[in-house]
């Protein structure tokens, strides 16, 4: 997540830096210049007002008459021709200004219609640029392959430099084109198409708009559409293998932050786990055996013969505890043979541990000798006769 915020704040800034670079360039290009052209505008408008004798209310109305005249210049723009190419221009998003609605209706649905339309046309282009991308891939592929290269591996660096190569193919075709039709240069009409098909659409350069060619060439009428929506796929298409690259990113990014956070609240949940089967472990009770190491555990052996007690009468329930400590391995104590090592042939007089609980086993008889004894698992039981008939064998609880 950190990753990606500062992503994200450095795209702000970089976006911000590039507006303030744009607007210092501008400045310096155009200032003048818009100066220069507005005094020579002013001096005309002098020399007219003088030559003509306008008044300057006159004058203001023949400016207003010559601005209104403008859009019909190029003769019907209402038409289905007409309609069809501002239709193009508002779900497009390209909006040059040729045209506009002039009764509230058509304004009324116009936003409608936009709000409907450019969604459409975005997820449409996003589409055919995406079919697009994969079918020159599938091309690059095959061409690799019958280039016989050893890798047919077809790498972003492949895919954008023939996007970029085909959107440079596609600004040419139609600079030609426009530069042949409208009279243009060849600069002024490719500058027409890069503002056309990246829907920034200025105005100030418009085709169709000469000689009435909306309804006397439908040939140019034809090409100028199908340019425009094959362009702007071409366009669409280049553009997302940059926008995909810079998704791709974000989502390996948060990917990792996924797999970072998950091993945390795993690692986090072991150790909450940790302490409670070290608990229920610190439960078990284990005696030793004849090698003295622990390997029986008391404690289940404790509820079972707690269990027999309670099925047992009154009078066994009132008999000697549940279990015998019984560690000295004394044959005639608990009916045990004696064991073969000779040092666990005396009791513990100490206190003794296991698991943190502390038991002493008191005096015994020691006329018990001769006999073998048995493993502890068979003098743990409160059932056991001669458990219960020596009443000198007792626990306690240090």
């Amino acid at each position: 997540m950190k990753r990606q915020n500062l992503r994200t704040a450095a795209l702000i800034l970089c976006i911000f830096s590039y507006l303030l670079v744009g607007a210092a360039v501008f400045d310096a290009l155009e200032s003048e210049a818009e100066s220069g052209r507005k005094r020579l505008l002013e001096q005309k408008r002098g020399e007219l007002r003088r030559k003509y004798r306008f008044s300057a209310d006159d004058y203001r109305e023949l400016e207003r008459l010559v601005l209104q005249a403008e859009p019909h210049r190029a003769g019907r723009q209402w038409k289905f021709a007409g309609s069809f190419y501002f239709a193009i221009t508002v779900i497009t998003t390209i909006g040059y200004g040729h045209a506009a609605p002039g009764t509230d209706a058509g304004k009324v649905f116009c936003m409608f219609y936009a709000i409907l339309g450019i969604p459409l046309t975005l997820v449409m282009f996003q589409s055919l640029g995406e079919r697009m991308n994969t079918v020159v891939r599938l091309l690059l592929k095959k061409i690799k392959k019958c280039l016989g290269m050893r890798t047919t591996h077809v790498s972003m660096e492949n895919m954008v430099l023939v996007g970029f190569l085909s959107c440079m193919g596609t600004l040419c075709i139609g600079a030609a084109a426009f530069s042949y039709f409208e009279g243009w240069t060849f600069f002024h009409a490719y500058y027409y198409c890069f503002i056309t098909l990246t829907t920034i659409g200025f105005g100030d350069f418009v085709a169709l708009q000469k000689n009435e060619a909306l309804q006397k060439k439908p040939p140019y009428v034809a090409f100028s559409f199908m340019y425009i929506l094959v362009g702007l796929t071409v366009i669409g298409a280049f553009l997302n293998l940059v926008v995909l690259r810079f998704l791709t990113m974000n989502s390996e990014d948060e990917r990792r932050d996924a797999e970072e956070r998950a091993s945390l609240r795993r690692a986090r949940n072991n150790i909450h786990l940790k302490p409670k089967e070290d608990s229920r472990s610190s439960n078990a009770i284990f005696l030793p055996v004849e090698d003295r190491t622990s390997q029986m555990n008391l404690i289940p052996l404790i509820q079972e013969d707690t269990e027999r007690q309670r099925r047992q009468s009154a009078h066994s329930a009132a008999a000697v505890p549940s279990f015998c400590t019984c560690l000295c391995y004394r044959p005639q104590v608990c009916g045990s043979p004696v064991p073969s090592h000779p040092e666990t042939l005396s009791c513990h007089t100490n206190p003794v541990y296991y698991n943190s609980i502390s038991y002493k086993i008191d005096e015994v008889s020691l006329s018990t000798r001769g006999q073998t004894g048995s493993s502890p698992g068979s003098t743990l039981s409160s059932n056991s006769p001669r458990c219960r008939q020596h009443p000198r064998l007792r626990r306690k609880s240090i």
